[in-house]
């Protein structure tokens, strides 16, 4: 029996950072210390739970985003650990979409690094309270007060710390209840919590000082107590810093090192004190069939509305994840739902899971606020609203992005053509950013990703989870057209006439300008031509024929049939000829003139520009500063920290293919590099 979960006691939360900051050490502990777990799995092992599948196992990275609850302190902790790989960014997007807050983890030596930015672009856009946890705080370099003033440099966030390293090791320090904590045991799961002595307390006194400041400018009632010199109640706080954080205004800050089982209990403390509840986060907004919105608010009662963020396929099998904004769910009850092409489907729910990890439990019911898996959607995809078929509402949808990467591909043998099929199209349900189609060009078949590991994983799991050998070619660019001044054509459309004797050809005259526009402004089209001859006007037919031969011309470039981008095309003049001006030759009047005039306006390829970072040893730098340079790279800044240096740069993706064997030859293996997607542009 599924009993009904106190809303007020629940916290869905993410871990998310950049790659090998150490979110999912940290999952493993959280779990291990609120006892979900009965020993802990290392990364480096292949043996963490939440890194359950044979390719996160092997690379020691997170790919997928892992769901898996806990209990702490009278309290609920539904916990996703999400990857860090820029190539797998779309899983925290989604994960981010359907959760109350977030814990962020931040590597003590590096502090805010690429990922890290994109992860707290997708906490922003969702509004998400976070925590940080400044990890790898035993490492030679770590430094907690260096770590937050690149949280308030980088992101413009306003960190205050809450527990700070301890001198000495093994142990932290409590800035608000004024406690020294050590963690003692084989796996630091006994917590000895004692009184700071003076000493220790007036060594951390301006963190302490920090810590109350902060507080202080968002709330006048605290900051007259500490402008006026008086200590503030330990209650008024943790109640001040809740509210804050909850606002947005402030980001409490933990040390620790998760991997030595050392600051972990006083962040999960945290969640529950500082992180909202279902409760307390805004009520969704669900847009009705004509348009209006409505609050959903997070209850039992009322018609349903969850959100399908996730589609997985499980022991061969597909399920969908989803979180529940109102009302119950049960096996056999019929959702409504509108694909992202707009079709209104119903499908009944056939049986609904709990999930931990690799693990799921059958459930009775699911409840409002709750994340569970369900079996038996057929068509549902990332970003429907499963809703009550008498009362339906869409939330809003999940973004995507577009494949900047394509590989060949094709099955090793042509009696497993259909198998193959079948499988490239069940990828593509789990993940939205990964697109197989053919070049009409070539007839090839193309597999688009999101980098060179994101298409690597994904043979690795062709093999290993269906079986199927495929043959790959090497990985190629996905690139872009747009045009880099203003072209005009002026096209008569008038084909022979086949026969004669069959009355008037078709006629039609079509004039049309295309002007490039600013980069990431996307395509915008104009039809509002001037009608010849005077008095004439259009037929609906007529213009949508018109309409279409536009879109038809706009669908891919001249030069590599790469999609357009960047440019506004505007059909001014239209000169129609009677009966012989039919829908057809406005079409191909239309379809060519544009072709035309994009040809005219010097077209342009344009290739993924990356944002790269680039850290190696000191005596390397300026090797592989001239490496970068011939690659055309773009150097915005150079930084150098305890022997290492690190380059910040722009550069195009195709110069970067290969390039992690190259930059581990250059620097006997100690160099390593991560990019985030920029834009598309010239070269």
């Amino acid at each position: 029996m599924s009993t009904k979960p106190d809303l007020s006691k629940v916290r869905n939360i993410g871990i998310a950072a950049h790659i090998d900051a150490g979110k999912t050490t940290l999952t493993e502990r959280i779990l291990f210390y609120t006892g979900a777990l009965y020993k802990i799995g290392e990364v480096h092992d292949g043996a963490a739970h939440m890194d359950y599948m044979a390719e996160e196992q092997s690379h020691g990275i997170t790919i997928t985003s892992a769901v898996t609850s806990a209990g702490w302190m009278d309290h609920l902790i539904q916990v996703v650990d999400t990857p860090g790989h820029v190539d797998f960014t779309i899983e925290v997007e989604r994960s981010m979409r359907v959760l109350d807050g977030c814990v962020i983890v931040l590597d003590g030596v590096r502090g805010v690094e690429p990922q890290t930015e994109t992860v707290w672009r997708q906490r922003s856009k969702f509004d998400l309270p976070c925590l940080f946890f400044i990890n790898k705080m035993d490492r030679p370099g770590a430094d907690f007060a260096k770590s937050m003033e690149s949280i308030q440099k980088r992101l413009q966030g306003t960190p205050v710390p809450v527990s700070c390293p301890a001198p000495g090791g093994n142990a932290v320090i409590h800035l608000i209840d004024r406690t020294f904590i050590r963690f003692e045991g084989e796996h630091g799961e006994k917590v000895v919590t004692t009184p700071c002595d003076d000493a220790l307390w007036s060594a951390v006194a301006p963190l302490r000082e920090n810590l109350l400041l902060g507080i202080a400018e968002t709330d006048e009632a605290l900051a007259d107590l500490v402008l006026g010199g008086e200590e503030p109640e330990v209650a008024v706080v943790w109640q001040t810093l809740r509210k804050a954080t909850l606002a947005g205004q402030l980001y409490p800050c933990f040390s620790g090192s998760a991997l030595h089982n050392l600051g972990v209990q006083p962040l999960i403390d945290a969640v529950i004190h500082l992180l909202p509840s279902p409760l307390e986060r805004p009520a969704a907004i669900g847009y009705r069939e004509d348009g209006s919105a409505e609050p959903v608010e997070m209850n039992d009662k009322g018609p349903l509305a969850a959100l399908a963020f996730k589609v997985q396929m499980w022991e061969g099998r597909r399920h969908v994840f989803a979180r529940l904004y109102r009302g119950l769910l049960k096996p056999g009850d019929t959702v409504a739902y509108r694909t992202s092409d707009g079709n209104a489907k119903t499908e009944p729910v056939a049986r609904i899971f709990g999930v931990d990890a690799a693990k799921k439990t059958r459930r009775d019911q699911a409840h409002a606020g709750e994340i569970v898996l369900l079996a038996g959607l057929r068509h549902a995809s990332t970003g429907d609203t499963l809703c009550d078929p008498d009362h339906t509402v869409l939330l809003e949808r999940i973004d995507t992005r577009e494949p900047v990467l394509s590989l060949a591909i094709e099955p090793a043998s042509s009696d497993q053509e259909d198998k193959f099929l079948d499988v490239m199209a069940k990828l593509q349900e789990e993940d939205p950013t990964l697109r197989f189609g053919e070049d009409p060009e070539t007839g090839q078949r193309l597999l688009s990703g999101m980098g060179e590991l994101h298409l690597q994983i994904m043979l690795e799991r062709l093999e290993r989870e269906y079986h199927l050998k495929v043959k790959s070619g090497q990985p190629a660019v996905a690139l872009r057209e747009t045009v880099t001044r203003q072209g005009k054509a002026d096209l008569l459309f008038q084909p022979p006439a086949d026969q004669p004797g069959k009355g008037e050809g078709m006629k039609a005259r079509v004039a049309v300008t295309v002007t490039p526009l600013k980069r990431g402004a996307g395509i915008q089209t104009l039809v509002e031509p001037v009608l010849l001859p005077e008095g004439s006007h259009l037929s609906t037919h007529q213009r949508e024929a018109l309409e279409q031969g536009v879109r038809f011309s706009l669908g891919g470039g001249p030069l590599e049939g790469a999609t357009l981008q960047d440019l506004e095309t505007r059909v001014v003049e239209v000169e129609l000829f009677g009966g012989a001006s039919t829908p057809e030759a406005l079409n191909a009047a239309a379809s060519r003139s544009v072709h035309k005039a994009i040809v005219d306006a010097g077209p342009s390829l344009l290739q993924p520009i990356m944002s790269a970072e680039v850290v190696v040893p000191e005596e390397n730098m300026g090797a592989i500063l001239g490496d970068l340079q011939a690659r055309h790279a773009v150097i915005r800044d150079t930084s150098r920290n305890l022997g290492m240096a690190t380059i910040s740069c722009e550069v195009a993706l195709a110069e970067l293919l290969g390039y992690t064997t190259i930059l581990r030859s250059m620097t006997q293996g100690r160099g390593q590099f991560s990019t985030l997607f920029e834009r598309f542009d010239t070269v």
